[in-house]
């Protein structure tokens, strides 16, 4: 998982907060969403976890004005371990979300009538970090491994796929840790990780990181998705659109012009240096666009990746077959584009 993700939670939640006021909710406003006590509407963002560099767009469409600019004050709810963010955005306790496909899928065959509307990634940062002496060059490779081990979270569907598609008889899984440390100290060693956090930790420490991608093996889900509720899409379009529009040109000023938001971002959540915040924004550039992907595309998604994340959870018992109907879980409708043909390898 992400750096912060093994970290003293509790003493996070104390300095920045876990939870923050409630502002009005969408089910309480008019049909135009209006609060009727200003001109901006109140609306609630939550993030799936700590404030980093996988927000930057955002915090980048809050530090800026672009949400201003749509009628919209934010106020954006920092995350954790255990916070259920589509869980709240599906029961109205927030208007909208932050969280990955994978997990999405899993709520919305629970019937959480929540809808993806927006990814800043194509590409998935999720990966198995191991060392460049191993001489792992892909996840395949650890077919061919004898006395390796592998932290990672088992329950977690990219783990299940990963073990469905490579042979990992000869490897010992055993459980993230949720740092780097084990890593530093033995070489036949790899863990979870997302290519913007745990190899700048690995990196500091003259460490020899090498991220082997889980999309690589055709895993590759929507990550840092912009979620809403089923209901909002349905009945209040205009905002939901706003909050699109707004976040995706965030992501877009993220991405060329960082620092002021980096800095912001610092200030949420100081575990988050200015240094490691750069690496981030820099790993995450080439997973937003990909080569081939034009800029105008940002926050696109197509429903054959989304069919095939559907399927591929089918495939490892996490969603029964005919659960999730083809389409329910996204909405094209709030991009200005149209959908994206799929990003070069």
């Amino acid at each position: 998982m992400n750096v912060s993700r093994g970290w003293l939670t509790v003493a996070l939640c104390l300095a920045i907060g876990c939870q923050a006021e409630k502002p009005t909710s969408l089910s309480d406003r008019g049909d135009d969403g209006s609060s009727g006590q200003s001109q901006l509407i109140d609306v609630s963002l939550a993030l799936n976890w700590f404030p980093e560099a996988e927000h930057g767009g955002y915090y980048a469409a809050l530090v800026h004005g672009y949400y201003e600019e749509e009628g919209l004050r934010v106020t954006i709810r920092p995350g954790g371990p255990k916070v259920p963010v589509i869980s709240d955005v599906a029961e109205g306790k927030v208007d909208f979300g932050v969280d990955n496909a994978d997990k999405l899928l899993l709520l919305r065959a629970q019937q959480a009538e929540v809808v993806a509307v927006m990814s800043p990634l194509q590409n998935s940062p999720r990966c198995i970090m191991v060392h460049k002496s191993s001489g792992l060059t892909k996840l395949e490779d650890l077919a061919q491994k004898k006395s390796f081990t592998l932290a990672m979270n088992s329950g977690q569907p990219f783990a299940q796929y990963l073990k469905k598609v490579v042979n990992l008889d000869g490897v010992q899984v055993v459980n993230y840790p949720g740092n780097v440390a084990q890593f530093l100290e033995q070489t036949d060693y790899g863990q979870q990780a997302y290519s913007f956090s745990e190899p700048f930790l690995a990196e500091r420490e003259k460490s020899d990181p090498l991220c082997l991608m889980l999309s690589d093996i055709g895993f590759n889900a929507y990550t840092s998705l912009l979620i809403a509720r089923q209901e909002a899409v349905s009945q209040k379009p205009d905002l939901v659109a706003r909050m699109t529009r707004a976040s995706i040109k965030g992501w877009k000023k993220y991405l060329a012009e960082p620092d002021q938001t980096n800095k912001y971002i610092h200030e949420q959540n100081p575990e988050m240096g200015m240094e490691i915040l750069a690496y981030g924004v820099n790993a995450l550039r080439p997973l937003c666009l990909p080569t081939g992907f034009d800029e105008t595309q940002l926050g696109m998604m197509t429903a054959e990746r989304w069919q095939t994340l559907t399927d591929q959870m089918g495939e490892i018992g996490l969603i029964k077959p005919g659960t999730i109907k083809s389409g329910e879980t996204f909405s094209l409708a709030f991009l200005k584009t149209e959908p994206a043909t799929k990003p070069a390898e």
